[in-house]
């Protein structure tokens, strides 16, 4: 059998290379907030059929991105996405140009009405159809989303302690709670770290994929709990790493099938969205992904190995003989 245990300090390590990674990133060049945290304004215009092709997409939209630049002064992040036209007898498809312009101050309407002008101008859009939408987000509106998030994971991590030191008493039931919630974290580091090394945009998405995680997480954590302490009245003389390591290999292909299951759906819906342009639903599903795999590696290599460490070193502080 694999001592998984023995080799904790490596996982323990490859941990901390993404965190120290994310830390640099961090310190390098802080978080990126999409519109709905920073503020400002997001402007969704209707493209003509032979505006976007394969080749030409990232070109246009740094064009678009400089023509903003050059019109209001203030800087923009253009994507290209995919909607639809149900009004008509049959549904067609058509490309969608969203420009977010992150600032402190929404756009003024004439600064709106230069933007819209100066895209139709420079595409050759249709005046009458090309504007679809426009949404003014104040950065306060982020701030009171992001607050509410850190306050529902905060009253999660309580009541999962609470479940955990009630459910495993045989455990220690509250050290149990204490490091299922550590895994959490760690999950939630990993996601963060992602977020910061590779300069994606944190939003509304990204909260309720980290809420979404830590429950998949804590799912994980709760199959090895059960049956650690299943095998704690089973193998009573069996010493604490070697019986929470043959827990750990007991449940490891549950783990790892749930996990890889959950995985290629979600991979699935990712690249469904990536490929039709359907940006709230990659937005989603990417973080899932990283936090899914994260909740599944922590549960078997960070949670469960620190918690056996917490109650060796409980045990070698009673035996330690007191000083003269």
């Amino acid at each position: 059998m694999v001592n998984l245990y023995n080799k904790r300090y490596y996982f323990f390590i490859l941990s901390a290379l993404i965190f120290v990674a994310g830390l640099i990133a961090y310190f390098a060049f802080g978080f990126k907030l999409d519109i709905q945290f920073e503020g400002g304004t997001v402007i969704e215009m209707r493209a003509n059929k032979d505006t976007f092709t394969e080749e030409n997409t990232q070109s246009i939209t740094a064009q678009i991105a400089e023509l903003v630049q050059n019109t209001v002064n203030k800087p923009a992040q253009v994507q290209k996405s995919t909607a639809y036209d149900t009004s008509a007898s049959k549904s067609e498809s058509y490309d969608v140009i969203k420009i977010s312009i992150g600032s402190m101050d929404t756009l003024t309407n004439d600064e709106l009405s230069s933007v819209k002008d100066a895209v139709i101008k420079e595409l050759k859009l249709d005046a009458d159809k090309a504007f679809i939408n426009e949404q003014s987000v104040e950065p306060f509106i982020g701030k009171e989303i992001s607050q509410n998030g850190v306050r529902a994971v905060l009253i999660s991590f309580v009541l999962i302690i609470l479940y955990v030191w009630f459910r495993f008493k045989v455990m220690s039931g509250l050290s149990a709670g204490v490091f299922a919630i550590i895994g959490v974290l760690h999950d939630l580091m990993v996601m963060v770290a992602v977020y910061l090394v590779f300069r994606l945009p944190i939003n509304e998405s990204f909260i309720a994929a980290i809420l979404t995680v830590v429950g998949y997480s804590m799912n994980d954590t709760i199959i090895i709990y059960d049956r650690v302490r299943e095998n704690s009245r089973l193998l009573k003389k069996v010493p604490l790493p070697e019986l929470v390591n043959t827990s750990i290999i007991q449940t490891l292909n549950r783990s790892i099938n749930t996990v890889v299951t959950s995985l290629i759906a979600i991979t699935t819906v990712f690249v469904f969205a990536e490929i039709n342009g359907i940006a709230s639903m990659s937005e989603f599903s990417f973080p899932l992904i990283i936090g899914i795999a994260a909740g599944c590696y922590s549960s078997i290599f960070i949670a469960s190995p620190l918690w056996v460490m917490w109650k060796e070193s409980q045990k070698k502080n009673k035996v330690k003989p007191a000083k003269v």
